[in-house]
């Protein structure tokens, strides 16, 4: 969780590094990314369907089921065992889908290549929505930070793009991830600002001519 220092913290290492480059800095953080909805389906999907396998496996056992539900009817009507087995699977993906819905054991689950997708699509959302071509220059640069999954995206303008190659940002996404890893992330984005600020200084320096268009402050979402 951020504190009130935090957002302090940020807002004048924006400021600050605005004083250094006519680039402008954005900074959201956000909980998560995505919902990951559909890998909570996925896995109880997937867990409904192993009493299935099971049973088919061992069809012996789903016939002693029958016998110990029913004893008096002798050999089990296909009613009574296409019931349970319906039974079985619903109640597997109910519980299936409750547990898998856990946000730890969610993101557990997820595939790393999956989390890094859905950080990357919400961070150029967001940047498309609040950054994308609102600065006269077309330098605007947003820091995304999606707490849950750890990960973090700096995405540019077009005019950034032109002259920064995506390798320039990895002192940046070091420092940020370094303060998120000890549990600091205010910190963590304050200083992968100041790394931002060291590269926009050299491709865009401050001029004094291009004026504050963005706002100079961590946004929360």
């Amino acid at each position: 969780m951020l504190t009130a220092e935090d957002h302090v913290r940020v807002a004048d290492a924006i400021r600050a590094a605005e004083a250094r480059t006519d680039g402008e800095i954005s900074a959201v953080i956000a909980p998560e990314s995505d919902s990951y909805a559909d890998v909570t389906l996925h896995w109880a999907l997937l867990l409904a369907l192993l009493p299935l396998a099971f049973f088919a496996t061992f069809p012996g056992v789903l016939h002693w089921v029958a016998t110990l539900i029913d004893p008096w009817a002798g050999e089990p009507s296909l009613r009574l065992v296409a019931t349970y087995l319906l039974l079985k699977t619903a109640a597997s993906f109910v519980i299936g889908w409750l547990i898998f819905r856990i946000p730890r054991v969610k993101l557990t689950l997820t595939p790393d290549a999956t989390k890094e997708r859905r950080v990357r699509r919400r961070a150029i959302l967001l940047f498309q929505v609040g950054t994308e071509r609102r600065t006269a220059t077309r330098t605007g640069v947003l820091v995304y930070l999606s707490l849950a999954e750890r990960r973090a995206e700096i995405v540019a303008d077009e005019s950034i793009q032109s002259k920064v190659g995506g390798e320039e940002w990895g002192d940046a996404m070091v420092a940020l991830l370094d303060g998120v890893r000890a549990g600091r992330p205010g910190d963590g984005i304050a200083a992968a600002i100041g790394k931002i600020a060291d590269v926009l200084a050299q491709h865009f320096p401050h001029t004094g001519t291009d004026p504050n268009e963005l706002p100079d402050r961590l946004i929360q979402l």
